[in-house]
């Protein structure tokens, strides 16, 4: 069954709809023809956000609240009578989590047990992808690929909140959920890179600010070694396995990594920053040689055989291409072309005709 068939007028619940991978996720689920409710708070727009700049909040049920209200949440989720919940409202960032440790791990953590939570509290859900994150696994600098079953852990309270969320949604899985006969399965993506991406201390934005303002982009860490992957190529993973779960609860109720082609999951932070510039037309950097102020992992991959054996799911991008899909939609952005709604949707476009959707 192609994803538009599946997706057709169902109901479907978006935790962090306001943030980048959750307003891509929205408008693709719009084109397929879903009824989509978001709920997140307010889109954070220091220097963009692609929320605000596609004006999503005008094509769905926009709800701004917070996941840690676990009241507002409940009565949100049911009011939807959502068949549906995609939870990606997340603390994001390494670098944050160190800055705020308490709030990083409410929201990761309680706040994915308030979804769960609400979930068991709400009779229409019947499946729902909890989004963790590549970086929930114990890193130990290996050289090969983490699978599924490896154990997970985390040096950063980033990274150790993820981890603490994928054994809090097993459990209740397992508890509560099962017994419902409602499918609960999470997702674990790489480096998630894309146009509309402005967070802080992530390494496009970073580069497009340089650009605009002219100014040579410092790289605190250019060996790190990611799996870098578009976010449409994340995003699909999500979607087939949402499908799957929903068709078959039990079998797909699990964990799955989702990363790039085997080839392209070994690039370096300062490859992806020579490659971006490359395709931008603009851009220099330099490295700063300083040790790290916090600790940050410099080996991580994901072997997703997994999803490619069990959801037929396949990335339509090497790396580089992923690079420049995202250096075309910011050019796009920055000079103006087509307004930036119009473009996310075209791209959206080109890449249904990529997977063949």
């Amino acid at each position: 069954m192609e994803l538009k068939q599946f997706f057709q007028d169902k109901k479907v619940f978006v935790t962090g709809h306001t943030g980048f991978k959750g307003a891509w996720l929205c408008w693709w689920l719009k084109t397929l023809g879903a009824e989509v409710t978001g709920f997140a708070l307010p889109p954070v727009d220091t220097r963009g956000n692609l929320f605000n700049l596609t004006t999503l909040k005008s094509e769905i049920n926009s709800i701004e609240a917070d996941i840690n209200d676990l009241t507002k949440l409940t009565k949100a989720l049911q009011k939807s009578t959502a068949q549906i919940v995609l939870h990606l409202a997340a603390q994001p960032l390494v670098l944050a989590s160190y800055d705020d440790p308490v709030g990083n791990y409410q929201t990761n953590v309680m706040g994915t047990i308030n979804m769960l939570e609400a979930i068991r509290q709400s009779p229409n859900v019947q499946a729902s992808v909890m989004v963790t994150t590549d970086k929930c696994y114990e890193n130990k600098e290996w050289l090969w690929p983490y699978k599924e079953t490896d154990q997970l852990g985390g040096h950063d309270p980033y990274s150790s909140s993820k981890a603490m969320a994928e054994i809090a949604i097993s459990a209740y899985y397992r508890s509560f959920l099962k017994q419902k006969n409602i499918g609960i399965a999470s997702a674990r993506a790489g480096n998630v890179i894309g146009g509309g991406d402005f967070a802080d201390n992530r390494i496009i934005p970073d580069i497009v600010e340089s650009i605009v303002e002219h100014k040579t982009l410092t790289l605190r860490n250019p060996n790190a070694i990611r799996p870098w992957q578009h976010v449409l190529d994340a995003l699909y993973g999500y979607l087939q396995l949402t499908k799957s779960l929903y068709t078959d609860r039990e079998t797909f109720s699990t964990s799955f990594n989702f990363s790039p082609q085997d080839t392209s999951n070994q690039h370096t932070v300062e490859y992806i920053t020579q490659t971006f510039i490359d395709a931008c037309g603009v851009g220099e950097y330099c490295i700063d040689s300083k040790e790290a102020e916090v600790h940050e992992a410099t080996n991580l991959r994901l072997d997703a055989s997994k999803a490619r054996s069990m959801l037929c799911w396949q990335p339509a991008f090497t790396t580089q291409q992923g690079i420049g899909f995202t250096a075309s939609w910011y050019k796009n952005h920055l000079n103006k072309t087509n307004n930036p709604k119009d473009y996310t949707l075209e791209q959206i476009a080109t890449y249904n005709k990529l997977i063949n959707q």
